[in-house]
């Protein structure tokens, strides 16, 4: 079996039920006997469901017998099961057609949840935001339910981070940044999360945090909330406190974390440990300042995700910690180093007399150099007193050399401004004509932590389905351009293009705008030869950088100067 990686599994009960492992069926030994008993027994059930249908008791739910090696829709193989728990269970599994690792939530059809898990994930699935573990397949099948979603092996949970410790200050801001901001994207969907819990939170090896179990966690709990987004809000809060801290934010212990004592209420995170953000700590209490918390100092609470997000970029940035200079040790000379090691030294009994040289230039030769040395210079000075007594007698009799050209001194050009961006769309002529729109405007909000991102596709070169795909940016009116700067998330080819200047409509083919300039990078300068006017800017990505067993376009930050 091969070995569990608790950061990749989308465990599907998040508060610290301890999970059980998978049973594995028992074999038949009279085959005859056994068909006969299967099929006494499954009469027995069918009866058994028919009489509490109309008894109008609710039937028992168990979760399904399977194990390891079971193959569901002749394509997903089972490894290794999580959990086992109120009538469902996760597995870790092989999706053996794209041979890769994925998770797998199963429950009996007849589960009273499974319609609102196969409806939770099928809605999960149609956001399409990188920021969340995306949910792969959700298919009803042999009388089974079941959710394929991502594995993510190179990924770390928040429980185990904080296992290790507090979080950086930098650290807990990017954590409540992003986690804020996502979730403030899923409810602008109706989507809710309802189980945010440190272990539905990953920490990628780039930094980037990504959320599990968006709507399904609560689904297959059978959890609902009559405010989601205040919930989800304490939920962001109540892990920022816990990054801060390393303490649970409330009475009882939780996760792995410590709670806080009995009978104090809600301290704010830098009263109950020293050294903590003062800015980051404003901002967990006013997100935990909902149901029963204490109210922040002075500030208004944060109710939904979207103004926890807002009031996390209204603080000033907190920057990440410089690294730490080491100074290198003394240099030390030995014995090796001065070409005698391994010899011993000598030392002679008797000291030789040294040969004293003669000062330079006291031999006779030396002698002879100075004398030629100072009959040079002599001649020198007369032909120089020779040459300015021939130009004043040249001035005094009135001829005047002809003053030449005044030489220009070159202007400095004049320093470039930026140019406002009023409207992108996303440019996918080559495709089926859409290119994950809904995040277009974070490619120029200003916000270096948001960006527009591609299609994930499985194969270099967009997967042999066309040869780029981009985003054109809207001037407004024709205005110089000098200057498109790019920030990207990995390494991205980029060239830049621009529409012609009498252009007053967005050309629809790439060949229709003029190649202006490439470049290759996370952070890219195209400055043209000569300023161009134009209207319209299409940033063409001809090569994008692998992402998560394929390969997507991340822009982060789109500047344009003038």
């Amino acid at each position: 079996m091969a070995e569990r990686s608790t950061a990749a599994v989308d465990v599907a009960d998040n508060s610290g039920d301890d999970p059980l492992t998978a049973k594995a069926d028992t074999a038949a030994t009279d085959g005859v006997a056994e068909k006969q008993k299967a099929a006494e027994q499954s009469a027995e059930a069918t009866e058994k469901k028919a009489v509490e249908r109309q008894s109008g008791e609710q039937p028992s739910i168990t979760a399904p017998e399977l194990h390891s090696g079971h193959k569901l829709a002749r394509r997903y193989r089972l490894e290794e099961c999580v959990t086992r728990l109120d009538g469902f269970s996760s597995w870790r599994a092989v999706d053996e057609k794209l041979r890769r690792a994925v998770g797998v939530h199963l429950l009996p059809a007849d589960h009273p949840r499974a319609r609102s898990v196969l409806a939770a994930a099928r809605s999960s699935a149609l956001l399409g935001d990188p920021r969340f573990v995306q949910v792969l397949d959700a298919v009803e099948e042999n009388d089974l339910v079941y959710v394929v979603h991502e594995w993510l092996p190179d990924s770390t949970e928040l429980t185990a981070l904080l296992a290790a410790g507090p979080l950086e200050p930098h650290d807990a801001y990017q954590l409540v940044s992003q986690v804020s901001q996502a979730m403030a994207a899923a409810h602008r969907e109706g989507l809710a999360h309802l189980r945010l819990t440190p272990s539905a939170v990953l920490r990628s090896s780039t930094g980037q945090y990504r959320i599990r179990g968006l709507a399904v966690n609560a689904a297959l709990r059978g959890i609902t909330a009559e405010r989601p987004q205040r919930s989800d809000t304490e939920a962001i809060g109540a892990l920022l406190y816990a990054a801060l801290t390393q303490r649970w934010p409330y009475d009882s212990d939780a996760y792995g974390l410590s709670g806080l004592p009995k009978g104090v209420g809600l301290l704010p995170p830098d009263q109950v440990r020293a050294g903590v953000h003062r800015g980051l700590s404003e901002i967990a209490m006013r997100a935990l300042a909902n149901d029963g918390a204490t109210a922040s100092r002075q500030e208004p609470p944060c109710t939904t995700p979207d103004e926890l997000a807002k009031a996390v970029a209204a603080m000033p940035r907190v920057r990440p910690p410089e690294p730490e200079f080491t100074a290198p040790p003394e240099y030390q000379r030995t014995t090796y180093q001065q070409g005698t090691y391994g010899r011993p030294q000598v030392h002679p009994a008797a000291t030789q007399p040294v040969v004293v040289p003669p000062p330079p230039l006291q031999s006779r030769t030396g002698r002879a150099l100075k004398w030629a040395v100072s009959a040079l210079l002599i001649a020198a000075l007369g032909l120089g007193s020779w040459q300015i007594a021939d130009r004043l007698l040249a001035a005094d009799s009135g001829q005047k050399e002809t003053p030449g050209p005044t030489p220009t001194v070159d202007e400095k050009p004049a320093p470039l401004k930026p140019v406002a961006i009023e409207s992108a769309q996303d440019f996918d002529p080559l495709g089926n004509g859409s290119e994950k729109p809904q995040a277009i405007d974070l490619a120029y909000d200003g916000d270096p932590s948001t960006y527009w991102y591609t299609e994930n596709y499985r194969g270099l070169g967009f997967a042999n389905l066309k040869t780029g795909v981009g985003l054109v940016l809207d001037l407004g009116k024709a205005q110089n351009v000098s200057e498109v700067d790019l920030s990207f998330v990995g390494d991205t080819s980029v060239e830049l293009r621009t529409a012609p200047s009498d252009a007053t409509s967005q050309p629809s083919q790439p060949d229709a705008y003029t190649t202006q300039a490439k470049g290759q990078g996370s952070q890219v300068a195209l400055k043209l030869t000569k300023p161009v006017t134009t209207r319209y800017v299409l940033v063409w990505l001809t090569e994008l950088p692998s992402n998560d067993g394929g390969y997507r376009g991340k822009l982060s930050e789109v500047k344009i100067m003038g």
